[in-house]
């Protein structure tokens, strides 16, 4: 429902090709890209492409767009999306007092030579259509003019996510493509500098540009933590000290079918409520939370688990059994990430910032027969669960002096004794949000 209102019909939109298209880039459409974004958005290029030769001196409206693919402007802009994520389109809005025009710059597809030479793209292609059909394809397919405007078009990583555990889960990572170059770019790879070093391998031998750029793709590919990309790596260097391409891709598939054995790599929209970044900007103020509950619910929505609890062992990285205790949890109980996020939030509150897998795994239970779905609804849920429990306390005290006259065997003192302490370090449900205040403004800080 988001996407609805998105565009309007009224507004206006002209069309520029950049560059020329290849005479098989239909071939291309079809058979390359359209399993990955599906008919609708094919259907879009192709119709943007037509209307370029058409367009008069005024820009046609949206309305124009409906009636020629019979179909309703979220539908539209939704495809809109999927031709800028996978790098067909790119989108700018120039909005005046009187109307507000958009200029689609399309670009054109790869050929299929240049579409199997993107290792990010021929990956996801294969996922999406099997082995057979795949190498039939790949067998047989072997062998700007500026617009003043803002820049709007949406990124790969904000339409796509490339897997999805069995659950209600968000996805565990996103991939990215368009910006294939600025990605190997923006990632630090001093990390596995320093391994290579340490084992006297030759660092610029193996973390050329190509190979950077691969090893970029794949590592957001398959959402691997740098320690299994290293591993990747090492394991697919050659007795010469090169990087084997298929080897480290292999590698890579490896270490994500261990990590997540019911998952599966396929190319989806993504299922959160996104709204057009521009719009988000201006409404941004109306929207930011003003009270240090409203930030941590606010937190507990945008960021990952495994950030989270690596934010929460004092900038440190989060251990291996720990994160395989959150992911079977999630996996098994089919927890969203935000509510996951809530969940060992209070764990570690509770556990003196230990985390209990038993403790876990029957809370996990609980809030997932109550269906909670979101963060705000998780804290609530827990913070009347601790009032309900603390009423109930009081009550069987009173219960206790009214035998009090009766003879009491000393075993049952001990465990009175033991309930009595217990009780003492339980921490008040307003003193342990107030701890997670504390915790948001230490990782806040980063």
């Amino acid at each position: 429902m988001s996407d609805i209102g998105q565009i309007l019909p009224i507004e206006g939109y002209r069309v520029l090709l950049t560059g020329s298209l290849s005479s098989d880039y239909t071939t291309s459409l079809t058979h390359l890209y359209q399993p990955l974004i599906g008919i609708q958005a094919v259907s879009l290029y192709i119709t943007l492409v037509n209307e370029q030769d058409l367009q008069m001196d005024s820009a046609q409206t949206h309305h124009t767009l409906m009636n020629y693919m019979d179909l309703p402007l979220d539908a539209i802009y939704r495809a809109r999306r999927k031709l800028e994520g996978i790098g067909l389109l790119r989108t700018f809005r120039q909005q005046s007092a009187e109307h507000t025009t958009y200029l689609y710059e399309l670009h054109p597809p790869f050929t299929p030579a240049q579409f199997f030479s993107d290792d990010m793209l021929t990956q996801l292609l294969y996922h999406h259509i099997g082995q057979d059909k795949f190498d039939m394809l790949k067998m047989y397919f072997e062998d700007s003019s500026t617009w003043e405007g803002t820049d709007i078009t949406a990124s790969f990583s904000d339409v796509f996510q490339t897997f999805q555990l069995h659950t209600d889960d968000v996805a565990i990572t996103d991939a990215a493509h368009n910006t294939q170059d600025d990605t190997a770019s923006s990632i630090d790879f001093s990390w596995i500098e320093q391994r290579l070093e340490s084992q006297l391998i030759p660092v610029k031998k193996v973390l050329t540009t190509a190979n950077k750029r691969l090893i970029s793709q794949m590592m957001t590919l398959y959402g691997l933590a740098e320690y299994e990309v290293e591993k990747a790596v090492l394991w697919a260097l050659t007795s010469d000290n090169t990087l084997n391409a298929q080897e480290f891709k292999e590698a890579c598939h490896d270490v994500f079918e261990t990590n997540h054995q019911q998952a599966s790599i396929k190319l989806t929209e993504k299922q959160e409520n996104t709204v057009n970044q521009t719009h988000s900007e201006e409404t941004h103020s109306a929207d930011k939370p003003t009270t240090k509950e409203e930030q941590l619910i606010r937190k507990m929505e945008n960021i990952s688990p495994s950030q989270l609890l690596a934010d929460l062992s004092s900038g440190g990285q989060a251990s291996g059994q720990d994160l395989k205790v959150i992911r079977e949890v999630m996996a098994t109980q089919g927890l969203p990430s935000p509510v996951m996020n809530v969940l060992i939030h209070y764990v570690l509150l509770q556990s003196d910032m230990k985390l209990s897998k038993a403790y876990m795994e029957t809370i996990a239970s609980h809030w997932s027969r109550a269906n909670l779905q979101t963060a705000r609804e998780a804290m609530h849920f827990a913070k009347r669960q601790q009032l309900q429990n603390q009423k109930k306390q009081p009550k069987q005290k009173n219960d206790r002096r009214q035998t009090s006259k009766e003879v009491i065997p000393d075993w049952f003192k001990e465990r009175k004794k033991q309930s009595e302490q217990t009780q003492q370090q339980t921490v008040s449900t307003d003193e342990e949000w107030q701890e997670t205040e504390a915790l948001l403004r230490k990782y806040s800080k980063k």
